[in-house]
């Protein structure tokens, strides 16, 4: 994101630099989609790669949805070890249990000083949805990995389609509407793709607004995908390397 390190603490910006070494720089594809207004990005996850790539690449000011229980030191051990290494075999969950442990500051720190807003499933998903408008308003944009654990195909799984509500509170605010822009993020190509944007239309139904924007960018992330290089997709789920597939 633009300034990411402006005014960040010489720790964080260290971090940042030694991550930056491993992400190199991404061909950003599609800048003409990158639209100059507030606008929510909508893209494949790729584990980590998405959330990394779209906080250190992307040109435009802009906030990333974050999982909050990774961003408190108490709640993101057991977040971590159910969300990355619950299927580890038995034998060796005692490692990733303490792995967990040992992550848990290094996450909060981070993500907790980085150009996040926090995500949450349970009452607090208010302060979410709040916090998202309140950052458009002030004419930042949002990313946003909302895939969850079905597939949708090879590509990309379905998505968790009650994030579509920010555009609603969004447009009840500030009387304007707002685009969805999708992106597909080719990790073994070291590029991400914009596609072509989807605005929100505050009068059609909002059970129907969630599934057309849902399924059109799920359908464009896919074509995307498919018209470069055939490559290795790296998937949502924290599955083996030699499991990952291939795009056709």
């Amino acid at each position: 994101m633009e300034n990411l390190n402006k005014n960040k603490p010489k720790l964080f910006r260290g971090i940042v630099k030694i991550i930056s070494v491993f992400y190199r720089k991404r061909e950003i594809d599609g800048e003409e989609n990158i639209l100059d207004e507030p606008t929510i990005y909508v893209g494949n996850h790729a584990q980590m790669h998405g959330p990394i790539t779209s906080s250190l690449y992307f040109p435009f000011d802009g906030k990333v949805w974050c999982r909050g229980e990774m961003m408190n030191i108490k709640e993101a051990p057991a977040y971590a070890y159910k969300d990355f290494w619950s299927h580890k075999p038995k034998i060796t969950k005692w490692f990733y249990k303490l792995l967990s442990y040992c992550i848990a500051p290094i996450s909060s720190y981070i993500f907790t000083r980085a150009e996040t807003i926090a995500v949450y499933k349970d009452a607090r998903v208010i302060s979410t949805f709040k916090n998202s408008v309140a950052e458009l308003q002030k004419g930042k944009s949002i990313v946003i990995f909302p895939e969850e654990a079905t597939p949708f195909n090879e590509i990309i799984n379905e998505f968790q389609d009650k994030f579509v509500d920010v555009a609603k509170l969004y447009s009840r605010r500030s009387k304007k509407e707002i685009s969805f822009v999708p992106f597909y993020n080719a990790v073994e190509l070291k590029k991400v793709v914009f596609g072509q944007p989807i605005k929100f239309n505050p009068s059609i139904d909002m059970e129907e607004q969630r599934k057309t924007i849902c399924d059109y960018l799920k359908e464009e992330i896919t074509k995307m995908a498919k018209e470069l290089p055939i490559h290795t997709v790296v998937p949502y789920d924290n599955v083996k390397k030699k499991n990952y597939p291939k795009s056709k």
